[in-house]
C-alpha cells in the first residue's frame, strides 16, 4: 500500500512538473526556427543549412539541459532548494571558511545571474504569448493588427488573476501541457515520416560542420539557437517543489522527446516546403490546424507565463530574507502549499515591464534577441557559481572541477557572446532591466550594512548595561516585554525609550534576534535558542532558512519546550521603528543613499512581516544616520 501511494505520489508531481518546470522550454518550438532563419541573419535556407541547426538544437538539449541541469546541476541542491538564489547561498556558505576572498565576488555574480533570470522571467510572458497569437496571422492574415491587442488582453487578464493563487487552476496545468507535447511529438513524426532525410541532424557532425564553415553567419545563428534552450534554469529552481525523480521522469520520457521530434519535423517540413518559413510551427499540419494550435499554444504559454511569475515571487521572497530586498507584503494563496505566494508590488511591477516590452516590441521575433541575452547570463552565472560548490562544498579535486564545469563555462560563454550580438537589437532591455535591479539589490545590501554599522558604533553593550540597570533596578511591571534586537545591536533602542520616558521594567523581558542562515530552510527543533541573562531577562536567538516564513506566533509556542511560556495576551513586542536619513560624507553616492531611504521608508514593518498580532505591538521612533 505505502509502495503504491509511493508511485502515485511521483506520478501526480511527474504530470506536475510537466505543466509548471517545462512551460518554457516547451512553448520554445512557436518561435525558434522561424528567428534562426530571419533573413536579418543572412542564413540561407537549405537543406544543408537545415540539418546544422537541427542539430545544433537536438545536442544543444543533450548537453546543456539533459546533461548540465538534469544530471549534474540537480545534484547542487541546497537542503532539495533549487535556483540561482539557493546555489548563491551554497557558494558563499562553501567558501565563507575555506575562501572568504572568493565571498564578494561570488555575492556579485549570483547577484548579476538572479536579476538576468528576473529580466528572462519578463520576456517570457511577452515572447510566449504573442508568439502564440501570432498564429491567427497565419489563419487569417488580415488579423494582424489585432495580435498586440489581443496579446495584452491576455497578460493583463492573467496577472489580475494572480492574487487568487493557482491551487484552483494548477491541476489543469499538467494534463494540458501534456496534451501540448503529445501534440508536438505527432506533428514531429507526421512530418519526419514525410522527409526522413532530417534524421541525419541527429550526427553531431553536421552541427561541427554547420558552425565552422559559416563563420560569423553561424556564430550568429548560434544566438538564436539558445532560444531552445530558454527554460532550463526552471527546471533548477522548481526542484524543491517536485523533488529530482519526478523533474527527470518527465524530461526523459516526455518533454525531451516531444520537443526532439518536433524540431526534427520542423526542419523536415522546411526542407519539402521552404514557403513555410513565415511560420513553421503553425504551418505543419496544414490550414485547418492552425486555430485548434492557437487555442493550445495560447493555453500553454500562459502555463508557461504563470510558472515564471510563480517563478519570480519565489526568487523576490528568498531575496527578501537574504537581505538584498526591503520586506514586501506576502500573501498566501493555499493553505496546504507554503511555496504558493503572491507579492502585489512585484505582480503589477512586472505586468508594466511586460506590457511595455510587448507594446514596446511588438513581435516575438523582435523579443527573441532581448531573451537570449537574459538566458545565457543566467546559465553562465550559475556554471561559475556550482564550480565554487563542487570545489569548496564537495572537496572535489582541482582538475575534476574544471573538468565538471569547464565544459559548460567554455559552452555558456559561447552562447553569452553570440548573444550579445543582439545588444542593440533588443539586448538591452534585460540588461537594463538587469542592472537597475542589480543596483537596488545592492544599493539596499550596502545601505542595510551602513545602517548596521552606524547601530554597532552608538551600541552599548547588553551585558553591561543590565549590570549596571539592576543595581539600582527600575519598577517592576507585570507582564512580558518582548525587544526586537538586531544581530549587532547592543541595547534596543526601544528599551532605552521605554526606561526614559516611562521609568519602568517589564518582570519578564526578553531580547528576541532573528538570524537567517543561507540555506533554506531551518528545523524547527533547531531554530529556537534561548539564554537566560539574569533577572528575568532572556536572549531569544530565532534561526530561519531564506525560505522558511517567519511567524513569531508559531516561534512562541516553540519556546515553551525551552522553558519559555508565552501568554499572548500579557506580552507586548516593543519595536523600534528606524527613520533613516542621509547625510553627507562616507557611505554611498548620495543618489543611492537617496534611493535607500526611499526604499526604507515603504519597506513592510516589521511587526507585519514576523506576522506579530497587530494588538500586541508598541512601536517607538529611532533616527539613523548613513
Amino acid at each position: 500500500m505505502l509502495s503504491q501511494h509511493k508511485k502515485s505520489s511521483v506520478a501526480a508531481l511527474t504530470l506536475a512538473a510537466v505543466g509548471i518546470v517545462y512551460g518554457d522550454i516547451g512553448t520554445s518550438p512557436l518561435y525558434t526556427l522561424k528567428t534562426i532563419f530571419d533573413p536579418a541573419h543572412g542564413l540561407p535556407l537549405n537543406q544543408e543549412n537545415l540539418l546544422g541547426i537541427v542539430s545544433l538544437i537536438f545536442w544543444g538539449l543533450t548537453m546543456i539541459v539533459t546533461v548540465k541541469y538534469v544530471t549534474l546541476m540537480l545534484r547542487a541542491d541546497n537542503r532539495g532548494e533549487g535556483g540561482i538564489m539557493a546555489l548563491m547561498a551554497l557558494a558563499l556558505n562553501s567558501v565563507h571558511k575555506a575562501a572568504p576572498k572568493w565571498h564578494f565576488p561570488l555575492l556579485l555574480i549570483g547577484t548579476f545571474g538572479a536579476t538576468m533570470f528576473y529580466g528572462d522571467s519578463v520576456i517570457t510572458p511577452a515572447i510566449s504569448v504573442l508568439s502564440a497569437i501570432e498564429g491567427l496571422e497565419v489563419a487569417a492574415p488580415g488579423l494582424e493588427k489585432f495580435i498586440v491587442p489581443l496579446t495584452i488582453v491576455v497578460l493583463v487578464s492573467l496577472y489580475a488573476v494572480q492574487r487568487h493563487g493557482t491551487a484552483g487552476i494548477g491541476r489543469f496545468f499538467g494534463p494540458i501541457m501534456v496534451l501540448w507535447f503529445a501534440a508536438l511529438a505527432a506533428m514531429g513524426v507526421i512530418n519526419i515520416a514525410k522527409e526522413t532525410a532530417i534524421l541525419h541532424a541527429l550526427n553531431p557532425a553536421h552541427a561541427f560542420t554547420f558552425l565552422f564553415s559559416h563563420g560569423m553567419v553561424a556564430f550568429v545563428a548560434l544566438g538564436a539557437v539558445v532560444l531552445a534552450f530558454t527554460g532550463a534554469e526552471a527546471l533548477y529552481a522548481d526542484m524543491g517543489h517536485f523533488g529530482k525523480k519526478p523533474i527527470r521522469i518527465a524530461w526523459f520520457f516526455i518533454c525531451f522527446p516531444a520537443l526532439a521530434l518536433n524540431y526534427l519535423g520542423q526542419g523536415a517540413l522546411l526542407i519539402q516546403n521552404p514557403a513555410a518559413l513565415a511560420n513553421p510551427f503553425f504551418n505543419q499540419l496544414g490550414s485547418w490546424s492552425v486555430i485548434p494550435l492557437v487555442i493550445l499554444s495560447t493555453a500553454a504559454t500562459v502555463i508557461a507565463s504563470q510558472a515564471t511569475i510563480s517563478g519570480t515571487f519565489s526568487m523576490t521572497k528568498q531575496a527578501i530574507a537574504l537581505g538584498m530586498l526591503p520586506r514586501m507584503r506576502i500573501q498566501h494563496t493555499s493553505e496546504s502549499e507554503i511555496g504558493q505566494i503572491y507579492i502585489p508590488v512585484v505582480n503589477w511591477m512586472q505586468l508594466s515591464v511586460v506590457l511595455i516590452a510587448v507594446i514596446g516590441f511588438q513581435s516575438s521575433d523582435a523579443l527573441a534577441g532581448a531573451y537570449g541575452i537574459a538566458v545565457t547570463a543566467t546559465m553562465l552565472a550559475t556554471t561559475i557559481l556550482t564550480f565554487f560548490v563542487t570545489r569548496y562544498r564537495w572537496h572535489m579535486p582541482l582538475i575534476m572541477c574544471f573538468g565538471a564545469t569547464g565544459f559548460f563555462i567554455i559552452i555558456d560563454i559561447t552562447l553569452f557572446s553570440a548573444t550579445s550580438l543582439k545588444l542593440f537589437h533588443g539586448g538591452w532591455f534585460p540588461l537594463l532591466l538587469g542592472t537597475a535591479l542589480f543596483t537596488t539589490m545592492l544599493t539596499w545590501r550596502t545601505g542595510r550594512e551602513l545602517v548596521f554599522k552606524n547601530l554597532e558604533k552608538h551600541a552599548i553593550p547588553l551585558e553591561d548595561f543590565l549590570n549596571s540597570l539592576f543595581m539600582a533596578p527600575p519598577t517592576r511591571v507585570p507582564g512580558t516585554a518582548v525587544f526586537l534586537r538586531g544581530e549587532s545591536d547592543g541595547v534596543p533602542h526601544a528599551l532605552l525609550h521605554n526606561l526614559s520616558h516611562n521609568k519602568v521594567l517589564h518582570e519578564r523581558v526578553v531580547f528576541f534576534t532573528v538570524h537567517i542562515v543561507e540555506e533554506p530552510y531551518v528545523p524547527p527543533s533547531e531554530q529556537v535558542r534561548v539564554t537566560a541573562l539574569g533577572h528575568e531577562c532572556y536572549q531569544l536567538n530565532i534561526h530561519y532558512g531564506f525560505k522558511d516564513e517567519p511567524d513569531v506566533p508559531a516561534i512562541m509556542a516553540l519556546c515553551e519546550q525551552c522553558g519559555l511560556k508565552f501568554e499572548m495576551m500579557e506580552t507586548s513586542f516593543f519595536i523600534a521603528r528606524q527613520t533613516v536619513i542621509s547625510t553627507p560624507g562616507e557611505g554611498m553616492a548620495p543618489w543611492r543613499e537617496h534611493l535607500f531611504v526611499a526604499m526604507s521608508r515603504n519597506a513592510r514593518a516589521a511587526a507585519d512581516y514576523y506576522q506579530i498580532p497587530p494588538n500586541r505591538v508598541i512601536e517607538l521612533g529611532t533616527q539613523v544616520e548613513i
